[in-house]
């Protein structure tokens, strides 16, 4: 009976909850990355030079690290489904306020507030998932909406330059400000349709039965009790973690070229040759696309810190001969090949970080490491608007790039994985084996 009533409820649970999750990733990425196909007229309308344009790249993540944590206190102070729906409203409001931008100043502050608005927002699912998802179920939870980043930059190529393209001066709107309107307003839309229809836990759902309801919070509430101590390790001893720092450090200099690499990519591939929007936005398709098949061939491997090693050294290679490579074709197949590569470190690192400490311990070490990365996110974009603008090229912009994945490789490396307190326990026990030997 107990077996029925599980399988029967998180089939509705994982139906009803999924769909949506994987729609809020879709367009949250999506929102991130327009801006670089927005870019192949915006900046030639507006004047942006490669500076400008790499800095509202970056300035995004100042805001969304200044309001990460007061975020998710909010979020627990008020409940899920309220938070997100605001996240998503707002957030949603300022993507559509990049089409009104008119000079470098005003496109500065609406970046910066998009990261604000949107703060928080991918902790804030994960602390949603807790309230609906037993631990065995989590990982396929995450993994369900998660590849939805994937499938946005697959998508957002040919969708934002076909809107770009056929949208270019309806009611006097140039394109690419037609494609962050269209853009933006399902994010509004789906905000709202949290609001209205998203339960916040379990026994709030009418879609669910008495006897569902109860079997699963039930089951939720005894993997609370089971976490015990585990639960309450404080923020001071996650940061003590020297794990927590290195790990940090490593997807960081991943992050530069993941953010740096696709937010850049559309003008690097209209850089090629005489390329329309349209065709630069299917060519940009593809190395994300490899990505996905990246994902799913290294997701496999039991092996992770060798592994992230590997995939981010071949990222480093590939960029790296695409910056030199002869011909235009065999540089647009160098970073192919790159994408291939630097998307499949993602699951490696989230298993890895997740594997450090469990409950409440582990989500406080996510978000820590988290935020500390996203440093990557300051540094990439800004750092190749300089590098481009400086040398008028883009291949020490890639060579840039590649120097951080070098740098995440060596510290995949030479990291070590085993909490500081299990080699602790290993020596005392060393040491007093010596002591009654002796």
């Amino acid at each position: 009976m107990t077996e029925s009533i599980e399988k029967t409820t998180m089939r509705k649970v994982f139906r009803r909850l999924l769909p949506l999750l994987f729609a809020m990733m879709f367009f949250n990425y999506l929102d991130r990355i327009n801006i670089g196909f927005a870019a192949l007229e915006m900046n030639k309308e507006l004047s942006f030079t490669p500076e400008v344009f790499g800095f509202a790249g970056s300035i995004f993540f100042v805001g969304y690290m200044l309001l990460e944590v007061p975020s998710n206190l909010m979020l627990h102070k008020v409940g899920a489904r309220r938070w997100l729906a605001r996240i998503l409203i707002t957030w949603g409001a300022m993507a559509v306020a990049n089409a009104f931008v008119f000079n470098a100043t005003s496109f500065y502050v609406v970046r910066f507030l998009l990261g604000v608005m949107e703060a928080g927002f991918l902790p804030g699912v994960a602390v949603y998932l807790t309230k609906w998802f037993p631990e065995r179920y989590r990982a396929r939870a995450v993994g369900g909406y998660i590849i939805a980043g994937s499938f946005s930059a697959v998508l957002g190529g040919p969708l934002s330059t076909a809107l770009m393209t056929y949208g270019d001066g309806y009611l006097g709107m140039s394109g690419w400000q037609w494609m962050f309107v269209l853009e933006g307003l399902p994010t509004i839309l789906l905000g709202l349709y949290t609001w209205r229809s998203m339960s916040e836990r379990p026994s709030d759902a009418a879609w669910l039965s008495a006897d569902e309801q109860r079997w699963l919070e039930s089951t939720l509430e005894s993997e609370r009790k089971a976490l015990g101590d585990d639960g309450h390790v404080s923020i001071r001893k996650v940061a003590g973690d020297p794990r927590v720092w290195s790990l940090a450090a490593l997807f960081g200099c991943a992050l530069v070229g993941i953010y740096g690499l696709f937010m850049w990519l559309p003008q690097i591939v209209k850089n090629f040759g005489q390329l329309s929007n349209l065709e630069v936005g299917f060519l940009s398709a593809v190395p994300p696309l490899l990505g996905v098949l990246g994902t799913f061939l290294i997701s496999r491997s039991g092996e992770r810190k060798k592994h992230l090693a590997f995939v981010y050294g071949m990222s480093a290679l590939a960029i790296t001969g695409s910056a030199f490579a002869p011909t235009p074709i065999l540089a647009y197949v160098m970073l192919c090949i790159t994408g291939l590569f630097i998307y499949a470190g993602n699951p490696l690192f989230w298993s890895l970080a997740a594997s450090f400490r469990t409950g409440a311990a582990g989500a406080a070490t996510i978000a820590l490491i988290n935020t500390i990365a996203q440093f990557g996110g300051l540094v990439g974009p800004w750092s190749i608007g300089l590098v481009r603008g400086a040398t008028g090229s883009f291949k020490f912009a890639l060579v840039t790039i590649a120097a951080f994945l070098v740098l995440a490789t060596i510290i995949a490396l030479l990291m070590r994985v085993k909490p500081p307190e299990a080699r602790a326990a290993k020596f005392e026990g060393e040491h007093k084996g010596v002591h009654n030997g002796a």
